[in-house]
């Protein structure tokens, strides 16, 4: 039988741009109530690009939260109700400039289970055509093509640490050695 928890209240304590904050009651398996902080965010999309040399484009930003500049694959959060594949393209776009002829699904990241229902959804893009970059106003961020096996010793070697960049690359890796 599988586990769950039926939530009985629900109590918002925080409504931003980004992500919405409730604190839930809920009723335990064994009958007994417990308390849970939830943060709902909209989820978002994520695209590996990979050019025909076998190169990939990473973007590198700061981000606020960490306190330090961070390698990622080009992604961004979903608008409500807007489909993950369109979003994907979108910041492929947007991000590096880039639109592409082929996409490959590698499937649903859940970046933090515990508290958060983000979810983001991963695609490998080949077929890469320049565009212009159009960044969004307070985007600042340096578009970087590497090797792809050099992305993946980044990896290996903690210099690359985003979620998400790193599932795409080593899930990536593995199907393309299996093809």
């Amino acid at each position: 039988m599988p586990h769950t928890e039926t939530k009985l209240e629900s109590k918002e304590i925080f409504d931003g741009h980004v992500i919405h904050v409730t604190l839930d009651t809920v009723r335990l398996e064994d009958g007994r109530t417990s308390l849970r902080e939830v943060v709902h965010h909209h989820g978002g999309a994520c695209v590996l690009p990979i050019d025909d040399e076998g190169c990939i484009y990473l973007v590198r930003q700061f981000r606020y939260a960490l306190g330090e500049e961070i390698w990622e694959l080009p992604a961004g959060k979903l608008e409500p109700g807007e489909d993950p594949f369109e979003s994907a393209k979108r910041e492929l776009s947007e991000e590096c400039g880039l639109s592409a002829d082929n996409y490959i699904d590698l499937g649903v990241v859940y970046p933090t289970v515990g508290y958060d229902s983000e979810k983001i959804y991963l695609w490998a893009a080949t077929g890469l055509h320049k565009g212009g970059q159009h960044l969004d106003a307070g985007e600042f961020l340096d578009v970087v093509r590497m090797p792809f096996e050099e992305a993946l010793q980044k990896v290996l070697h903690g210099e690359i640490k985003d979620s998400k960049t790193q599932i795409g690359l080593m899930k990536y890796a593995l199907l393309r050695d299996k093809a």
